[in-house]
């Protein structure tokens, strides 16, 4: 028979030794099986007690085969037994040494049951935390927080979520996670499966997160209050600047132009305060420009611009500067269409400026040839090749640097060293590409690059709208009012003797915006010549004041000011203003316009 105290596995290896209280039940039940056994031996029939040997001898090891199946079967249950203690054992180490804690709560809010991780989360011993309430270890500004959870897990059967801070035993807090969810007992009672995750760096990221997007955006107000600063000062410097030098403009205008005509000598003083005035208000473009590119206040409208007309009418410009110095010009002919995506106006100040300097820059008789071919990436490259002097690697690459004019500042030709810097800027905004290449006594190619873009449906009613032409005035015409409605004596005076070259029309003259809506209302004028920053109310409220009177609503009226930025000549536009000129008067330009609105009025009303 084999031994009750030692049990031999299927594959010969020792097992653990049994403990007391096993070998105990044992042989408690050993004794209940031998008393069953004699029990049932003395219950047997007489027929039985009356065997022969060779039968007892079959019966006794029928026996013995089914006490070796009992004894396997025993030794199976055993092997099974030590696995399920294993086994046990693999979930207690894990659900001790889990990475986050677990708490059964019973209905009482007490803690029943806690892993290791709990405890140390909680920075006390397991045993201290049984029959402990739980809601001790919640800081009091947030229980209500863990109360609404429970309800909503009580009322819905599904299991809650939340976010609160815990005391730990000294006394520091901390940020945790609760999933709660609901389970039986074995007892049969209803408890609480908690589970905590420490989530106090996740809320300290978060906190930074915070902190640094509060600093971002108070940047940001900053970075906007300085550029909003920024705008007014520059509208301000343009309007002061471009004050004074519409006298200077004005006037060496005049005079050019006076009858009787000036003499050579005068005639050689104003040109010279014509070419200082026109570079001076150049200038005072150019660095308005960048400096509103610079700070993200430039917008643009970008669409389908025909290539060939914009060269065109770039070569139209030009063409007067070209023939000064007897350049040659060579512009593509276009077999087919050819459209790229760019904003009509900046894309005619690139051009113009890479072609005035091209001719700048060069010699007398020399060339300017323009090109353009397939870019890479569907793109359209436009080139401005010059047969001048050229550049040396070195100043190649300070090219296209502020106010850096590559050694020609000694020179007479005047520049800025911003045009290129502009360029490079806009072409850039317009999502193009701009460079040079140059060979010393060979000449220069500048370079820039635009998406092509398909041609538009039909004909684009945006296409810029050329410089109204003088009309022929009739001396027999009849006699016409302009009302002029400015502060400045100056201004006043300048455009007194232009009109009083225009024998048809008669001056009002206003000094305000009230007085100029007085004298409208009046005497009815043809057109209304209106100043932007008026005392009293500004050109803007009193356009609103004529539009809304039924007496001069039908009254065209241009706005004449040194506000030049171009969001105010678009907000004077959409406010209502025919045409919105800009000081300095070119006085061509200035008596084209004139005669448009004059037009306009004799329209019916």
């Amino acid at each position: 028979m084999v031994s009750q105290n030692k049990l031999v596995t299927p594959g010969d290896q020792p097992q653990p030794v049994e403990t007391d209280e096993a070998q105990n039940a044992t042989h408690v039940m050993r004794r209940r099986a031998e008393d069953l056994a004699r029990e049932r031996l003395a219950q047997l029939p007489q027929s039985l007690q009356a065997l022969s040997p060779e039968a007892m001898r079959q019966l006794m090891h029928e026996l013995q085969v089914h006490q070796i199946e009992l004894e396997m079967q025993n030794d199976e249950l055993r092997r099974v037994q030590l696995e399920l203690e294993a086994s046990r054992a693999r979930y207690f180490d894990l659900y001790d040494l889990a990475p986050v804690g677990y708490l059964t709560v019973g209905e009482s809010g007490l803690i029943l049951e806690a892993n290791l991780s709990a405890a140390t989360l909680l920075g006390v011993s397991r045993s201290e935390l049984v029959k402990r309430p739980f809601n001790r270890f919640i800081i009091k500004a947030q229980q209500d927080i863990y109360y609404q959870c429970h309800k909503q897990l009580m009322e819905t059967g599904q299991a809650q979520t939340c976010e609160l801070q815990l005391l730990q035993s000294e006394g520091t807090e901390l940020w945790v996670k609760l999933n709660i969810s609901t389970a039986q007992a074995s007892a049969g009672g209803p408890v609480l499966r908690v589970i905590l995750s420490d989530i106090s760096e996740r809320k300290f990221l978060d906190q930074a997160l915070h902190e640094t997007n509060l600093k971002l955006e108070n940047a940001r107000l900053v970075a906007d209050k300085a550029n909003h600063a920024k705008s007014e000062f520059l509208s301000s410097m343009s309007h002061e600047l471009r004050s004074p030098l519409n006298a200077i403009l004005g006037f060496a205008q005049l005079m050019e132009s006076g009858s009787p005509p000036p003499t050579a000598s005068q005639q050689a003083s104003l040109a010279q305060i014509l070419r200082g005035g026109w570079y001076l208000l150049t200038l005072v473009n150019e660095i308005l420009d960048l400096a509103l590119i610079e700070s993200g206040k430039l917008s643009l409208s970008l669409e389908p611009v025909s290539l060939a007309e914009k060269l065109l009418d770039c070569r139209a410009m030009i063409e007067p500067q070209a023939q000064k110095s007897d350049i040659g010009l060579s512009f593509p002919a276009f077999d087919q269409p050819c459209f790229v995506q760019a904003d009509r106006t900046r894309l005619k100040q690139v051009i113009v400026n890479l072609l005035s300097n091209a001719i700048k820059y060069n010699h007398i008789g020399g060339s300017l040839n323009v090109t353009y071919s397939a870019g890479a990436a569907g793109r359209i490259r436009i080139n401005v090749c010059d047969s001048g002097p050229g550049l040396a690697p070195e100043k190649l690459a300070q090219l296209f640097e502020p106010f850096n004019r590559l050694g020609q500042e000694g020179g007479d030709q005047e520049g800025t060293g911003i045009g290129l810097v502009v360029c490079k800027r806009l072409v850039e905004m317009m999502g193009g590409e701009i460079g040079a290449q140059s060979s010393v006594g060979v000449g220069s190619v500048f370079w820039f690059e635009l998406k092509q873009a398909s041609a538009p449906q039909a004909a684009t009613a945006t296409a810029e709208m050329p410089a109204p032409q003088p009309a022929p005035v009739r001396q027999e015409a009849a006699l016409r009012t302009l009302l002029y409605v400015e502060d400045n004596q100056a201004n006043v005076t300048l455009v007194e003797q232009l009109i009083a070259r225009r024998p048809n029309l008669r001056l009002l003259r206003a000094g305000n915006g009230t007085g100029g809506i007085a004298l409208a209302r009046m005497h009815q004028p043809e057109v209304i010549l209106m100043d932007i920053n008026l005392p009293g109310i500004t050109g803007f409220q009193a356009l609103k004041l004529l539009r809304e009177d039924p007496a001069t609503q039908h009254i065209p009226v241009l706005a004449l000011s040194a506000n030049a930025m171009p969001h105010d000549i678009a907000k004077g536009l959409a406010a209502g203003f025919l045409r919105y000129l800009t000081k300095p008067i070119k006085v061509d330009e200035f008596m084209a316009v004139l005669d448009l609105a004059l037009e306009a009025a004799q329209e019916p009303r």
